[in-house]
This record gives C-alpha cells, sequence and structure tokens, in this order.
C-alpha cells in the first residue's frame, strides 16, 4: 500500500503513521529523511538539494519530488510508504504525479482546530524529555516534573497564538489536497477521537476496507 497521510498540526498525524507502520510493514518516510539520505548518499538529486540548503533557499518541488521517486524506487519501499508531510501544496502533488508516483489511499485526520489548539496549547515539556498535559497527563505536582523535579515550560510551537498561524497556513496551503484526491477516488478520512487508541482502531480499520 503507498498511503500519504494528511491532518493538521496536531492532528496526531504521526502517532498513527507509527501504527500504520507496525501493522503493514510499511516505512514511514518523512520529507526531511529522504532529502538526508540523498545528500549523505551524494546522489545527482541529493547535491542538487544541498546547494539549495545550504544557502538557506527552499528546495524546489521538483527536486524534492524527484529525491522522493528515488527513495521509493528502494528495497525498503518495495511493499509500499507511508508518505507523512509530503506532498503539502496541490503542486507539489501535480508535480508527484507527473513523476510517476502511484498513490493507493490518502487518509486524512479531521480534528477540530479548537480541540488542536487546546491539545497542543496544554502540553508541557521538560528539558529531561518528559511531556504532560494540563487535562491528559498531569504532573503529581503542578508545574513539576515527576521524573526529575526541574520546572515544565511551554514549547513556542506549542503557544496557542503560534498554533493558530499553523493551521491557518493548513487551511490555505494543504487542506486543498483533500479536493484533489477526492476527485481521484482515493481520499479516505478518519474523525480523530478523544483516545488515541480509538483512533487508531478506526484508522486500521478504514485503510482495511480502503484495500478491499
Amino acid at each position: 500500500m503507498n498511503l500519504i497521510l494528511m491532518g493538521a498540526p496536531g492532528a496526531g498525524k504521526g502517532t498513527q503513521s507509527a501504527k500504520i507502520s507496525e501493522k503493514y510493514n510499511i516505512p514511514a518516510v518523512s520529507t526531511g529523511d529522504m532529502l538526508r539520505s540523498a545528500v549523505k548518499a551524494g546522489t545527482e538529486l541529493g547535491l542538487s538539494a544541498k546547494g539549495y540548503m545550504d544557502s538557506g533557499k527552499l528546495v524546489p518541488d521538483d527536486v524534492v519530488v524527484g529525491i522522493i521517486k528515488e527513495y521509493l524506487s528502494t528495497e525498503a519501499c518495495k511493499n509500499g510508504f507511508i508518505l507523512d508531510g509530503f506532498p503539502r501544496t496541490i503542486p507539489q502533488a501535480e508535480a508527484l504525479e507527473a513523476m510517476g508516483v502511484k498513490i493507493d489511499v490518502v487518509l486524512s485526520i479531521e480534528v477540530p482546530d479548537e480541540k488542536i489548539i487546546a491539545r497542543m496549547s496544554g502540553r508541557r515539556v521538560c528539558t529531561c524529555g518528559a511531556s504532560y498535559h494540563v487535562e491528559y497527563i498531569k504532573p503529581q505536582v503542578d508545574g513539576v516534573c515527576d521524573k526529575c523535579g526541574s520546572k515544565l515550560y511551554i514549547r513556542d510551537d506549542d503557544c496557542a497564538e503560534t498554533v493558530a498561524n499553523r493551521l491557518k497556513t493548513y487551511h490555505a496551503q494543504t487542506e486543498p489536497l483533500k479536493d484533489f484526491y477526492a476527485e481521484r477516488g482515493i481520499l479516505v478520512t478518519v474523525e480523530g477521537q478523544e483516545e488515541v487508541s480509538d483512533t487508531t482502531a478506526l484508522v486500521l480499520e478504514t485503510l482495511d476496507k480502503a484495500q478491499a
């Protein structure tokens, strides 16, 4: 199965990607990983991407898609793959099609913005790596890490204003992909649940049906 995983920032794509990867024995691949792999391998496309990255410029879509196609043709992806974080725009999706990359299913995890903002802005982290939430995973002492006793803090990425801006960008640039793939008859959606395990059950059930 060749799968694209969609969903707003904070919708839980990373968690579900790992569960899908485990069940279907297919790798979850991120654009960043593929770029770094191509640069390290010194491929022609990798060297081209490195030039843009070293100068602080965005790597053009055609170079990124070329690297993705190169990576997806490796032995690791022979039984399928999960693309998480690409494509992000319709031009990228069109470039993917033009390169002949076949996609079987596009799964979109749907979570309302207000829930995402509450979920992410309620997250508290510690320098030791522990993570908590003001509603769902509370520390024993408010604002203090259970593991090392350090003071918990809010990551910049989790501030409500930052999350709202990221969601705005997602709705403007990436969400139109749902119509793009719906027209091709390969879009399926799952409503994100309060419990991660419930979302996982729905995701796997939906993918089983899509493959039947």
